[in-house]
């Protein structure tokens, strides 16, 4: 026996024409990323320790942080800071510093500023140390971009060799966009570039790909199925066929990673929020910007057998 599902979030037989708007998706998308290539290069990422370089120091105070003491405190102590912050709750402060050129360079300046945060509030305690060197910093940079490139290539094969090169091609520039836009969401909203967003990144990706093949596994089962339906209508049937589960699907992750971004602390709260950016994106992504591209690629190709001379047009099956 089979059970229907509870609940369902668009109607059964939607018929959506959703590529009577290709144009102003696509249209929009280009916006969108292009506003992001401007905001990466200004004001551009808020580069972490793991790409900056530097020393960070996590400390908790006794009482609500007093950002003017500490800072007169480090002063006080020849400790060039480059930011004093809040981190978290009311107690918890972030002190970055400068990359020091020696590891006896970074202990001695890692006991100025724990002198200093005790001296300015008694009781401070130092939770957290971390420190990279320039030289680490810039590799670690480097290795995040292959890894991201290595991603865009593989995921390129890998629908090349599963359906036909228009489908690549839309997956790919598709997912180039979507990966621009998570850049300029983390641009405008200042969170920390560092591994972990490249982790979030790399996951947006994998989410965004899982979903365009199962819109594209469909479209191709309907190009067999229906072989002299206009391919405009064709996608347009695929997506309202795939609909409820390319909703469902990023209903459930988006009200899992919810939580994280609200109560996950400052540790966890910026990769859910790109997360969180990245399944809006690349829900849409899939029905506005990939089959758009795949009909403008493939409207001449996939159904080259219905354009032959002298060949009858075959009624479309609706």
């Amino acid at each position: 026996m089979f059970f229907r599902p509870l609940l369902r979030i668009v109607p059964d037989g939607t018929r959506i024409k959703f590529m009577r708007g290709r144009f102003l998706g696509l249209l929009t998308s280009a916006i969108l990323s292009s506003a992001s290539v401007v905001l990466f290069f200004y004001p551009g990422l808020n580069l972490g320790i793991d790409f900056a370089g530097g020393i960070i120091m996590e400390a908790r105070t006794p009482a609500p942080a007093d950002f003017a003491k500490l800072r007169a405190a480090l002063s006080t102590e020849g400790v060039r800071e480059s930011g004093v912050q809040r981190f978290g709750d009311e107690s918890t402060v972030a002190v970055r510093l400068e990359a020091q050129p020696t590891e006896a360079g970074t202990q001695v300046m890692v006991a100025k500023v724990r002198a200093a945060l005790e001296l300015a509030q008694p009781g401070t305690r130092i939770v957290r140390t971390d420190a990279v060197g320039a030289s680490v910093s810039a590799e670690l940079f480097e290795k995040g971009m292959l890894a991201l490139g290595i991603s865009m290539l593989m995921i390129l094969f890998y629908i090349w060799f599963r359906f036909e090169w228009q489908f690549a091609v839309g997956a790919v520039v598709t997912l180039i966009l979507d990966v621009t836009k998570a850049i300029g969401f983390l641009a405008l909203t200042r969170f920390e570039f560092d591994l972990v967003m490249i982790g979030a990144i790399l996951t947006i990706l994998g989410y965004s790909t899982n979903d365009k093949v199962v819109v594209y596994d469909r479209m191709r089962e309907n190009l067999r199925k229906y072989k002299s339906m206009p391919l405009r209508e064709l996608i347009d049937l695929s997506i309202n066929e795939t609909l409820n589960r390319t909703l469902g699907t990023s209903m459930t992750v988006f009200l899992a990673a919810l939580p994280l971004a609200l109560f996950g602390g400052s540790g966890l709260s910026g990769f859910a929020w790109v997360m969180l950016f990245g399944i809006v994106v690349g829900t849409s992504s899939s029905i506005f910007i990939a089959a758009p591209i795949l009909l403008l690629l493939g409207e001449n190709r996939l159904r080259r057998d219905t354009l032959l001379p002298g060949k009858p047009a075959a009624k479309a099956k609706a």
